[in-house]
């Protein structure tokens, strides 16, 4: 998007750079990620950077509405209310789709919020593997708020460990390997010891579990750093635990569950903003738009954008048994912005943010940016296509 260092990189690119990127990844963390790392960073001008930060203040100004938890009720699942709720979120991310305005600006519009981790130290370390191999100007950075790589981590060891002992915070995962965000596991043990285990893994005593360590040792669990997606956990009935996400445990949660549900599409009717598209709760409409086909369809829960009905159809919302787990959104059109070595690709832009414990307000940290050059930006819809996937955005200063 900053045209000049657009076309140098493009013209300065070379496959075999790329290659060895991606091999002193997996050769650097004994693991080569399944997702398709993207051959390009993305360069953003200051004027988009400005209305990216002014709608992640718009945002956050409405979750620090003390009124936020009562609207946010509806969405806590039932039977799936965790206890010892924390006063506001530990993780929020928030992810624009890039689109032009009336006036043939680029404009950020809101696609989804969670109150749930990302890839927070992959993309750190994404940023720095495109500058290892590429030519990537000094003055660009990834990172927010004048943060640098030693205050960055800092910051995300304060936010993981507080004042516990760091054996006694675990990284809680199903079967951490086999996810397809695992490398963001890999780098965070490497950067800061944090040992993932698989839920399966723990064992509980009283209000107290446990894990073992690598050296066979069993360690009383303080703090979880959560990872666990109860839409996953809902469908994988084969897994033998041995607490519940439900029982009244003795532990501090880093990103507490429910706010995975409280900060949600469910959150997405409540905001107003030029930066929010119209989106209302299905169950809430009298009557469907006329113009049905500017919308798509959304369930309010659902793993790796399952369910999402793209052209819905009144058959579609007629088929629906519970429109209150619905959402009816206005399209983006995200723009194809990125000239590639082929096809130009869309770009949607997430913003990685932490809340800490006693903190006013959320804090933005850094970015990651997934490419696409089919109608959805997903993995899926972008299979056999270059230039596409996870990347990390490089702002102005």
């Amino acid at each position: 998007m900053i045209a000049h260092l657009r076309q140098q990189f493009n013209q300065q690119f070379r496959q075999e750079q790329y290659e060895a990127m991606l091999n002193w990844i997996a050769d650097t963390y004994k693991h080569r990620p399944p997702f398709h790392v993207s051959e390009t960073p993305v360069f953003i001008p200051n004027d988009l950077k400005t209305k990216l930060l002014d709608a992640c203040q718009e945002i956050t100004g409405f979750l620090q509405q003390p009124e936020f938890k009562a609207y946010s009720e509806g969405a806590l699942q039932p039977g799936q209310h965790v206890p010892n709720e924390s006063a506001h979120t530990t993780f929020l991310v928030i992810d624009f789709g890039i689109c032009r305005d009336e006036a043939g600006e680029l404009m950020p519009q809101l696609i989804e919020i969670q109150g749930f981790p990302s890839l927070f130290f992959f993309q750190h370390m994404l940023a720095n593997a495109y500058r290892r191999y590429f030519q990537i100007p000094g003055h660009l950075t990834h990172l927010f708020h004048g943060l640098d790589e030693t205050a960055y981590l800092h910051k995300m060891r304060q936010v993981l460990y507080g004042n516990s002992d760091p054996e006694a915070t675990i990284l809680l995962e199903i079967e951490p390997e086999k996810q397809a965000t695992a490398i963001d596991f890999f780098v965070a043990r490497q950067a800061t010891g944090l040992p993932f285990v698989c839920l399966t893994k723990l064992k509980k005593q009283g209000r107290h579990l446990y894990y073992t360590n690598e050296q066979g040792k069993q360690i009383k669990v303080e703090r979880i750093y959560n990872r666990v997606i109860f839409d996953e956990l809902s469908q994988r009935t084969d897994l033998k635990m041995d607490f519940s996400f439900t029982d009244d445990l003795d532990i501090h949660w880093v990103g507490h569950p429910n706010w995975f549900f409280r900060i949600s599409k469910h959150t997405l009717p409540f905001l107003k903003s030029r930066y929010v598209p119209e989106t209302h709760f299905l169950s809430e409409l009298t009557t469907l738009p006329d113009d049905l086909d500017r919308y798509v369809l959304k369930p309010l829960f659902s793993f790796a954008g399952m369910g999402v009905v793209m052209h819905p159809k009144r058959t579609d919302i007629d088929k629906i048994a519970d429109p209150s787990q619905f959402i009816l959104q206005k399209k983006v059109q995200y723009d194809p912005i990125i000239p590639t070595l082929d096809d130009p690709a869309k770009v949607e832009i997430r913003m990685l943010l932490v809340w800490e414990d006693d903190a006013p307000a959320p804090e933005l940290l850094t970015n990651l940016i997934r490419l696409g050059k089919a109608e959805m930006i997903g993995v899926r819809a972008n299979k056999n296509k270059t230039w596409v996937g996870g990347s990390v955005g490089f702002f102005e200063p």
